[in-house]
């Protein structure tokens, strides 16, 4: 089974610092032969909408547009948002999930 999950954050989704798990926005779940066809309808879908786009390890994707920010206290400055694509492959050990 595989999973892609979609999160929106201020970083790049590679990065997974320490809580990012509350930035996710969706989980799709798929068997193996709906994957690809899934994830292409998901990349179309953000290729469409945001100007620009930057990949890692062909399993992290972040798109942003250049006009969505937000202000950043801590840095005192505008942070840009990203749109991040996680992909996953879930193996299942004794009934335990865990993603890989």
């Amino acid at each position: 089974m595989y999973r892609i999950i979609y999160m929106k954050a201020d970083f790049e989704p590679w990065w997974q610092f320490e809580g990012w798990e509350s930035n996710i926005v969706t989980k799709y779940e798929f068997q193996t032969e709906e994957f690809q066809k899934g994830l292409d309808k998901i990349l179309s879908q953000f290729r469409s909408q945001y100007e620009h786009e930057e990949s890692k390890e062909g399993k992290y994707f972040a798109f942003w547009s250049d006009v969505e920010k937000h202000y950043c206290e801590a840095c005192d400055d505008e942070a840009q948002i990203y749109h991040g694509i996680i992909l996953e492959q879930v193996a299942y050990n004794n009934g335990d999930r865990s993603a890989t």
